[in-house]
């Protein structure tokens, strides 16, 4: 966040463009909420009041359709998903935003949003929908960089009744059968984008910090909404952040694709800390490619960290206060790569460099230099929504019997290579000793060790 100037000192606001709840959340739509979260994390590590705001869209055309290919009403299906992306969210460590708002409680501010554009000529209604008059607004497609001219129809609606093909739909008039809201044009429901430009106002004022989202949002959805917002009278957002896609065999993950990798699924053979770990260690404006053994490799990675937290402990004396994060432990180079646009990638070579120098000191035995690794991995951590031993991760259940297991052998294990790598071989001796005695046989294999549970 280099040079970041917030509107109101010692304030920000956020509002991110949350869950289209027309199914549940594959992975891919789960990045942007982490990727924002730790914005947040950082922002409040950084001493900010922070508002974060993240709404739920649970009225669209997929909902509807969904809706009657199950034979229920909308809502059913739109909070049936709602509850999804919660427990994904909460599965993830993501903190509760500061508001959720949801657009179908959100009409009657929509309603006067577009009674303003209307007023001002920037709106106009026409047989029960309400569009948006590109045309009159200066400054349309500055967001995605394009021209007017160059752009395709709005596929909302017929584009002959409207002024110009690329009129947007801010108010849609009612078809037979589906949901409705009394509005002085008559009988109708929300357009997507009008949505958020009257909840980031509601919530935030006229004027905010932070607006973010998916890349594939940029246009037409904020274009629209900076469309709408600044004809409106609002200064709108300050600054962008767009997350970049996950994808799956190089194309972005999608159900049409048949790639969809549910998160509900997910965390049922991945530790959800090691999948927040995953996702957080790119970059959140770089593609990520997802694939089971990916995650598998971070979540070594992050179980190598847990293994230098549990033995620092241990070493340390086991005293509960060495828990608490202790923000003045972080590293300076941590704090400037996270001051760079969210460099998670540099934070993490700061981290891991921080836990090599702790194994270090453990195995010296120096004590003042193990407590100062730890505290700065705590630190660290904390501020990525990592830290193993804090909300929500403390007590929190995993995946199954079999994933417990594999993470405690894993570190065991880890143990026993450093002790090997030291040539402590009787401490390697040891570890192997007791993870048999409990019916866990370690094979060693060119690929690394492998265990298997006797029954």
């Amino acid at each position: 966040m280099r040079e970041f100037v917030p509107i109101a000192p010692g304030k920000v606001g956020v509002y991110l463009c949350g869950a289209t709840v027309q199914a549940p959340p594959h992975v891919g739509h789960i990045r942007s909420g982490v990727a924002f979260d730790v914005l947040r994390r950082w922002l409040t590590a950084r001493g900010f009041d922070v508002t974060f705001i993240r709404n739920v869209t649970d009225i669209d055309d997929k909902i509807i359709h969904n809706a009657g290919h199950d034979d229920v009403p909308y809502w059913v299906v739109a909070m049936r998903n709602e509850r999804a992306f919660s427990r994904a969210y909460d599965a993830l460590g993501c903190l509760p935003p500061t508001y959720e708002p949801r657009a179908t409680g959100h009409i009657p501010e929509m309603i006067q949003m577009m009674q303003r554009l209307i007023a001002v000529g920037h709106g106009y209604a026409m047989n029960g929908d309400v569009y948006f008059d590109v045309r009159a607004f200066e400054g349309y497609g500055k967001l995605s960089g394009q021209r007017i001219d160059d752009m395709l129809a709005s596929p909302d609606s017929e584009a002959q009744i409207k002024r110009d093909a690329r009129d947007f739909a801010m108010w849609k008039s009612a078809k037979p059968g589906e949901p409705y809201w009394d509005t002085p044009w008559g009988p109708g429901r929300p357009g997507w984008h009008i949505e958020c430009s009257a909840m980031a106002e509601k919530y935030l004022g006229s004027h905010f910090d932070i607006h973010g989202g998916g890349l594939d949002l940029i246009f037409p959805h904020h274009e629209n909404e900076i469309a709408q917002s600044k004809a409106a009278g609002d200064k709108f957002a300050n600054y962008w952040l767009h997350n970049a896609w996950v994808t799956t065999a190089g194309e972005k993950m999608s159900k049409s694709l048949g790639n969809s990798l549910l998160v509900d699924e997910i965390v049922k053979r991945v530790r959800p800390i090691e999948l927040r770990y995953y996702l957080v260690g790119a970059h959140y404006r770089s593609m990520l490619e997802y694939s089971d053994d990916s995650v598998n490799d971070a979540g070594q990675g992050f179980r190598r960290i847990e293994g230098f937290l549990q033995r620092s402990h241990e070493f340390l004396g086991g005293d509960p206060l060495l828990l608490s994060p202790n923000p003045s432990a972080r590293p300076e180079a941590f704090d400037a790569a996270m001051d760079d646009d969210l460099s998670v990638p540099q934070a993490f070579a700061v981290l891991h460099e921080t836990v090599r120098n702790g194994n270090a000191a453990l195995t010296e035995k120096n004590a003042g230099l193990v407590g100062d690794a730890f505290y700065a991995t705590i630190a660290m951590l904390e501020v990525l929504g990592l830290n193993p031993w804090s909300e929500p991760w403390v007590g929190a259940g995993h995946a199954d019997t079999e994933s417990v297991i594999d993470a405690l052998v894993q570190v065991a294990l880890q143990q026993r290579q450093e002790a090997r790598a030291r040539k402590d071989f009787a401490a390697s001796d040891a570890i192997r000793d007791g993870l048999d005695a409990i019916g866990i046989r370690i094979e060693d294999t060119p690929q690394g060790a492998r265990w298997t549970l006797e029954q």
